[in-house]
């Protein structure tokens, strides 16, 4: 399970790029107390990896309730079918980006990018307002709404053993026109999630930054390069 495992208490890096596959975005799996909540699925090709990982760090895989996509790129929600099938996780994500999953949308999915096909597949459940709060056993995951790189693009965060865990996946772009991107929509959320001031950042494809001074730096390193 090289690079993977548990990176904040209860918070585990179960796939991503030299973890499961190369085109799988980072995976988590958060561990509450009477359940577990999963933050996007891979590629699909790598969902029996990625219950390997689950397997290795003490975690179910038929434990969860819900899978949470941050946006509609197949590398983010590519094993979400599986999960839902197989382990009968809920799926749910933003109402702006669920269209594109629900009719397996070639284009808004990015599934013609990495030549794969997704099959149109239901959600659950569809956020739609600017924050949302999700309960669980005494604390509480938040989902924002994020656009910017995709129109129903979310960032969640954590308050755990007094760090502020936030999962930003995919804040760096890129910022196309086939994928509905707001350059303008981007940078005000930006400046929310900055607000945040987030201990650790779990990022889509670029790893985890561990303190609130590299979370910073990253977060400003965006905002200077599309200024």
């Amino acid at each position: 399970m090289s690079g993977s495992g548990e990176i904040a208490p209860g918070v585990y890096l179960v796939g991503g790029p030299n973890i499961s596959r190369a085109e799988d975005a980072t995976a988590f799996v958060i561990r509450f107390p009477d359940t577990l909540v999963m933050i996007d699925s891979g590629g699909g090709r790598s969902t029996r990896i990625l219950e390997r990982n689950m397997g290795e760090a003490g975690l179910d895989p038929g434990g969860i309730s819900l899978l949470i996509l941050t946006h509609c790129h197949i590398d983010h929600i590519g094993g979400a079918p599986y999960f839902r099938e197989i382990h009968g996780a809920e799926l749910a994500m933003h109402d702006l980006d669920a269209d594109a999953v629900e009719q397996g949308d070639p284009i808004r999915t990015a599934a013609h990018w990495y030549d794969m096909e997704f099959p149109p597949t239901p959600v659950d459940r569809r956020f739609t307002g600017p924050h949302e709060v999700l309960p669980f056993g005494g604390e509480e995951l938040h989902v924002l709404h994020a656009p910017g790189h995709t129109p129903g693009s979310v960032s969640l965060y954590l308050d755990r053993e007094g760090k502020r865990i936030l999962f930003g996946q995919d804040i760096h772009g890129p910022f196309l026109p086939a994928f509905g991107s707001n350059l303008d929509d981007w940078r005000v959320s930006m400046e929310k999630l900055l607000d945040l001031k987030a201990d650790i950042l779990c990022e889509g494809h670029f790893g985890i930054f561990p303190d609130r001074e590299k979370v910073e730096r990253y977060l400003r390193k965006y905002l200077r390069e599309y200024s």
